[in-house]
């Protein structure tokens, strides 16, 4: 399991955030909205404190997603071909990871990967078993706002060629041995070297936090 956390810090300021947003949702007051307002304002203060990014645009990001506060979920694909793990560039970046993203309302997960990673990498696949359910923000150096699971499915390549997406510059194979430099927060060490074992071994348990 990874033990690696976040700064205290941003575990108050999601903490205080996901009150408040939970909070507003079952308000019966404007004296309680207004409290929980200014919740969501220290929330993105303390952010704005540790980061030096600006607390306006915080406290709309954290205003954005009404109702219960609950965690965002993200799919990724690892698709394994002859022994090399796919991995596509992100555009916004430069950095390598597995293809996937954040899970969209209303569709089935194994579908949104197989999903996922035909936009980003051109392949058609089928998704086979699930190598793990991770907490993302338990990630190194993870400095992700919103509390977050991370889904990796291992897939099959059941058709396609390789060509990026809008969100991808570069789609390749690499050597587990000889991976580019990864994305910090969208696929770590851990994931790949869990997919490598499932690979190979398709009884083994599923991997979670």
């Amino acid at each position: 399991m990874n033990d690696a956390k976040p700064p205290h810090w941003l575990q108050w300021a999601r903490e205080i955030q996901s009150m408040s947003q939970t909070g507003l949702a079952y308000s019966q007051s404007d004296y309680d909205t207004l409290r929980y307002r200014r919740l969501i304002e220290i929330a993105a203060e303390i952010v704005a404190c540790h980061t030096g990014l600006s607390s306006g645009p915080l406290v709309k990001g954290f205003s954005a997603q009404p109702g219960y506060a609950t965690v965002k979920v993200d799919v990724r694909g690892a698709v394994v071909r002859d022994g090399r793990i796919l991995l596509v560039q992100e555009r916004k970046d430069g950095r390598w990871t597995m293809p996937g993203g954040w899970a969209d309302v209303g569709e089935v997960p194994s579908e949104m990967v197989a999903r996922e990673v035909l936009e980003e990498s051109g392949f058609i696949v089928e998704p086979r078993k699930v190598v793990g359910v991770y907490d993302s923000n338990r990630a190194p150096r993870h400095l992700e706002f919103y509390h977050a699971y991370k889904i990796v499915f291992l897939c099959e390549i059941t058709g396609g060629e390789a060509r990026p997406g809008d969100e991808t510059t570069n789609v390749e194979f690499f050597s587990f041995d000889a991976l580019p430099p990864l994305s910090a927060y969208r696929t770590t060490e851990r994931h790949l070297e869990d997919a490598k074992a499932h690979a190979a071994d398709a009884n083994l348990p599923t991997a979670f936090d």
